[in-house]
């Protein structure tokens, strides 16, 4: 009986033995889970989606605008883990949910670890782009981790977003064969969705923030400033599109506009009703102006 006891926990997998070998296997998924939660994903998936239909548009090929899009993706990776790791205490007092620094589910050091990985892989990523793009790139995530670290609270916040959003087809262009101008109607209406998106980003955390001491250009305004102002950049980026490229706008043209005019006057209207109503409005209008840039092309030709 004690020969048959010993060869059935030998054959079989001792309860104890098993969780202790999935413990760590589930300690690795967790962390995981976590840093891909703190690094704001849906931001980071738009950006770098944009980035790679932008060179995909502009002729660079499959395997270049796949380089574009990996540097872009560490460079927003970087941004938005040193995002979660600096507002950490923040978050926590302010008790927003699903916050993994914040809830405890990662450490404050794992992801500085990470955000400083993701921005060290950035700089050759974006390098190898060409040294002008790279540069280009580059620069606008260091305004990037600057925001992070201090304008957010100034009331220069707006100044991070747009010039990380006028970088991005400025990069895309320059990373062309010959490194071609951009257009200025691309980078102009960049700038300007860079202002509403920063504006729209903020509006429905404007209470808690001012209580966090946060006095970033919006939390100036106000709530109803902030929504009174949102609908004129979110227009002004599409006009600038529509109507910069020589000769008289296009039927695609004038359809966006009505359109980024419906989507930019009814996102802050909601406001009061659904809090994320601007920033849908404006992710909204930011789709309309995709296409026209990938209808038009970021760089002079």
């Amino acid at each position: 009986m004690d020969a048959m006891d010993g060869t059935s926990r030998t054959a079989g997998a001792p309860p104890g033995g098993a969780a202790a070998t999935l413990r760590p296997v589930r300690r690795v998924t967790d962390l995981a889970a976590a840093l891909a939660l703190a690094c704001h994903p849906g931001p980071v998936a738009a950006v770098t989606a944009i980035a790679f239909a932008l060179a995909l548009g502009s002729g660079l090929g499959g395997p270049r605008s796949a380089l574009v899009a990996a540097a872009v993706l560490a460079g927003q990776l970087s941004v938005g883990w040193c995002n979660d790791a600096h507002d950490a205490g923040r978050d926590a007092l302010a008790g927003r949910r699903g916050k993994p620094v914040a809830d405890g589910a990662v450490g404050v050091r794992a992801v500085w670890g990470a955000a400083g990985l993701a921005l060290a892989l950035c700089v050759p990523l974006s390098l190898a782009c060409g040294v002008l793009a790279g540069t280009v790139h580059l620069a606008a995530v260091a305004v990037a981790w600057l925001y992070n670290l201090w304008l957010k609270a100034t009331a220069l916040s707006w100044l991070p977003y747009v010039a990380g959003f006028a970088a991005l087809p400025a990069a895309v262009a320059l990373a062309q064969p010959g490194g071609p101008s951009p257009r200025w109607w691309t980078v102009t209406a960049g700038a300007l969705l860079g202002f509403a998106a920063h504006l729209a980003d903020t509006l429905p955390d404007i209470a808690a923030d001012r209580s966090a001491g946060i006095r970033g250009l919006p939390h100036r305004l106000g709530g109803a400033g902030t929504r009174l102002l949102l609908p004129l950049p979110l227009l002004g980026a599409t006009a600038v599109l529509a109507l910069g490229p020589p000769g008289p706008p296009n039927a695609g043209g004038a359809a966006a506009l009505a359109l980024a005019g419906a989507a930019a006057l009814v996102g802050p209207a909601l406001g009061h009703r659904w809090r994320k109503a601007a920033l849908a409005g404006a992710v909204a209008v930011a789709a309309v102006d995709v296409a026209l840039l990938l209808a038009g092309g970021p760089a002079a030709r």
